[in-house]
């Protein structure tokens, strides 16, 4: 065999294990397609069904998913499933699921080692709920520990969809609310310091856009580079709610821009995440209205998205 021929075989056998893996990744046991720059519905009849399924996230190994599902007339409720012997397992109510307040947005952080979620549930030693906070479970050495709520400003300020740096920092919606009216609504983040978090900071006008309204669902990159929300435009959106990115250049966000046309449309785009191999975008994509919603999760792929938004940007 010449050199010629040689080098052309040792790049099929290359082309040919990359198919391989590609075919067998965790998500894709779970799709008959996979998706290029067009959203498809990711999990079709399994974890995106006749319900409104919005908020997922997965393991760092891909192998654990938790989403949130709410069906008509029920309240939200957390679904886990478990890939074993490379199969899924069927979507179940999580095992902190309670009936004393619902439960919903989970998040696992890019560590594996933390389960946060937003629940109603009454805080420890009191009998009935006073409002939503966000708690988190840790993993243990055969699984998830029992959940606690999260103290510092997550305890005396309202706070919603958190997502998790690699460091530690976490990103959420926040608002305050004064005389039964919504006031300071947008994006806040908190440092991760000594073990503990004290601050609770609102993000710049780079993502917290004057004119955007409902500003909220964050996700935030594992290495804090990008910035992934929700919000509503009158003059620049596609829909009822788009999807907006930030990127972190040299420690100073630049000005949100929307994601597009393969992302938005006429529809609500909202709770974004991506894969923990940073290849796909997963969002909802549905109906929002006060007479009715109806919606599925969605995903892309993210590269191709990124790259075209990062090519806008002087």
């Amino acid at each position: 065999m010449n050199l010629k021929s040689l080098t052309l075989f040792v790049a099929l056998i290359i082309l040919f294990t990359s198919c391989q893996n590609r075919q067998v990744s965790p998500l894709h046991l779970l799709n008959e397609q996979i998706p290029g720059d067009s959203a498809i519905i990711f999990g079709e009849g399994i974890i995106s069904t006749d319900a409104f399924e919005f908020a997922i996230t997965f393991s760092p190994e891909m192998n654990e998913i938790l989403f949130t599902r709410r069906k008509p007339g029920e309240d939200n409720i957390i679904y886990h499933m478990k890939l074993t012997d490379g199969a899924w397992s069927t979507p179940t109510p999580a095992f902190f699921t309670t009936d004393e307040g619902w439960d919903f947005e989970p998040h696992i952080n890019p560590r594996g080692n933390r389960l946060y979620f937003g629940s109603l549930r009454p805080l420890p030693n009191s009998s009935k709920s006073n409002g939503l906070h966000q708690w988190y479970s840790e993993i243990t050495e055969s699984d998830w520990g029992e959940p606690v709520p999260i103290n510092g400003p997550f305890l005396e300020n309202i706070a919603m969809y958190l997502t998790s740096a690699e460091n530690g920092n976490l990103y959420y919606t926040s608002w305050i609310r004064e005389e039964g009216e919504i006031k300071e609504e947008g994006i806040y983040h908190s440092i991760y310091e000594e073990e503990t978090y004290n601050s609770r900071n609102k993000m710049g006008k780079e993502i917290n856009l004057p004119g955007l309204k409902s500003i909220a669902h964050p996700y935030i990159a594992p290495d804090e580079s990008y910035i992934i929300f929700d919000g509503k435009s009158d003059s620049s959106g596609h829909g009822s709610c788009d999807l907006y990115i930030s990127f972190n250049k040299k420690g100073k966000w630049t000005k949100a821009q929307n994601l597009g046309p393969l992302v938005n449309t006429e529809l609500c785009e909202f709770t974004a995440s991506v894969s923990p191999d940073g290849r796909y975008l997963f969002f909802h994509r549905g109906l929002v209205s006060e007479e009715e919603e109806m919606g599925n999760i969605y995903w892309i792929d993210f590269s191709l998205i990124k790259q075209r938004v990062l090519s806008q940007i002087k």
